[in-house]
């Protein structure tokens, strides 16, 4: 058959003869006929539709090529990276008290000493910066903000020598927003900071309850005063960490946004996610991955999907990702220059790779690499946004990432809706 396997068929709502076929891979979408659609699977179509469809990786020459490319995709796009990702763990101090926090039980005040900033600026310097390649930091706690100076060190000293070396540097940092103000931002612009990923748990009465101060006070009416004065400074990232019992009230924290005076358009992507267990295997936890395919869920990421759009608001389409687990140039740096692939993973010391003093370790087996390199696998239609799904979801239910975390019945449920709510919106542009 012509049609690439990485491919979607949606029938279009309120047209009883016309179908969207969707590329996983390329993210891209065609409304086709059913008369159309009957002579692309037989292979009926003329050359110049041919070129067009293969431009969007819906039709395909070769399959078994097709298939063996994707099975080679993520050895390819490591070799092709130019540059490195790290999240660095400044402190696990924090001024919030939230009643999900997954590290909670492993947070005690610790703080990444300056002995350990250096040996990470050391080792960025000499692994990457001195082979020419890009260097994009991640700040993040704790609430990294309390650690402000020696944050400045390690985006000071990286700026300085990533210009020096003719390369690029750029942080960005993880942020409750509390301490955000319009002085703290303006200080840090020239170091490189671009955007900060923020949280809005809903409105005030949901978010004041789940996130308050460690004095028990609520932390909302801070935060948005915060993000009015610097949302025209540096890229905002929303998101929000919401329970099947609460999802709904979600969409009032963008109201808030917006009768603040915060223009939607000057936003980034806004990004909520549902609470589940904690890193280290203790209670609730938030993670950057959906971890179930429960039908609640996928209700609630169309919901809130659809009132962010509605609202003016920016939400990141679905594209190719492949978990971080499995990209060499991205790393997690601990306080203690610990070192993870993944922040979630941060409660478990058995998934250290490494540490800044001894180096990267071998982690392919502990780590499972290429887990979904089977045939089941490379044979799903999902393959290119999913890749095994999150490795955390083994971890809490066996012990060890031994599998995979299929996303089928969550795509099933759910990428019908996210794709045609990103025509709809297309169309209205």
């Amino acid at each position: 058959m012509p049609l690439s396997r990485y491919l979607r068929c949606f029938p279009e709502p309120g047209k009883s003869d016309s179908f969207i076929l969707y590329s996983t891979k390329k993210g891209s979408s065609v409304r086709v006929s059913r008369a159309f659609l009957a002579e692309l699977e037989a292979g009926m179509i003329g050359e110049a539709e041919r070129d067009t469809l293969r431009r969007l990786e819906i039709w395909t020459d070769d399959a078994v090529a097709e298939r063996r490319a994707m099975a080679a995709l993520v050895e390819q796009t490591n070799a092709a990276s130019t540059t490195f990702f790290a999240t660095v763990a400044l402190t696990m101090n924090c001024n919030l008290a939230c009643s999900y926090c997954f590290e909670d039980h492993f947070r005690a005040g610790q703080n990444m000493n300056m002995e350990t900033a250096d040996q990470f600026i050391a080792y960025v310097v000499k692994e990457q910066i001195a082979r020419g390649r890009e260097v994009e930091i991640r700040f993040y706690g704790g609430e990294p903000l309390l650690a402000l100076p020696i944050l400045k060190r390690i985006a000071g000293a990286l700026r300085d020598q990533a210009q020096a070396a003719g390369t690029k540097f750029s942080c960005s940092m993880v942020s409750n927003a509390t301490l955000l103000n319009r002085q703290v931002v303006e200080e840090l612009l020239p170091y490189g900071l671009t955007s900060v990923q923020i949280t809005l748990d809903g409105p005030s009465t949901v978010h004041d309850s789940q996130r308050p101060f460690v004095s028990g006070k609520g932390s909302f009416a801070t935060i948005l005063a915060n993000l009015r004065e610097v949302y025209q400074l540096v890229t905002l990232k929303p998101g929000g960490n919401f329970t099947r019992d609460n999802y709904r009230d979600f969409p009032a924290a963008l109201d808030a946004m917006i009768e603040a005076g915060i223009d939607p358009a000057k936003v980034g992507a806004v990004q909520f996610g549902h609470i589940h267990p904690k890193s280290g295997g203790h209670d609730p936890q938030v993670a950057t991955c959906f971890a179930n395919d429960e039908a609640w869920l996928s209700e609630a990421q169309l919901y809130l999907r659809e009132q962010t759009i509605a609202r003016g608001f920016w939400v990141e389409p679905i594209a190719m990702g492949i978990c971080t687990v499995e990209v060499n140039d991205t790393l997690v740096v601990n306080w203690d220059g610990s070192l993870y692939k993944c922040p979630v993973f941060m409660g478990w010391p058995e998934l250290s790779v490494g540490t800044l003093a001894d180096g990267i370790g071998d982690y392919s087996e502990s780590h499972n690499l290429a887990l979904w390199k089977n045939d089941e696998c490379l044979d799903c239609a999902y393959l290119p946004i999913c890749f095994g799904g999150c490795r955390l979801v083994p971890k809490l239910n066996h012990g060890v990432i031994d599998r995979v975390n299929c996303r089928r019945n969550y795509y099933d449920q759910a990428l019908e809706g996210i794709v045609l709510q990103d025509l709809r919106a297309k169309a209205k542009k």
